[in-house]
């Protein structure tokens, strides 16, 4: 089977800490209604921000290239690989 691309839209918020914490992600049709989708998370009460990124490969293999950031909404951290 050949690659697939799937969009998604991730808010994020923070817990009694501070800390961020990711949200529930939603799997987007295209990456302009992932764009849209993020965005209008990224303005939700509690939220402080959202993200719409792609990810490509197999799902047959499950082999997936890493995730490509297509745009950051709110008070989202630069480095999202600790969360």
């Amino acid at each position: 089977m050949s690659d697939v691309t799937y969009y998604v839209a991730l808010p994020f918020t923070t817990d009694e800490d501070g800390s961020v914490i990711a949200g529930t992600a939603e799997e987007c049709q295209t990456s302009s209604g992932a764009l849209r989708r993020a965005e209008m998370m990224s303005h939700i009460a509690g939220h402080i921000g959202a993200i719409a990124f792609s990810r490509s490969g197999d799902p047959l293999t499950g082999e997936f290239g890493d995730a490509k950031l297509l745009r950051r909404f709110g008070n989202v951290p630069e480095d999202l690989s600790a969360l």
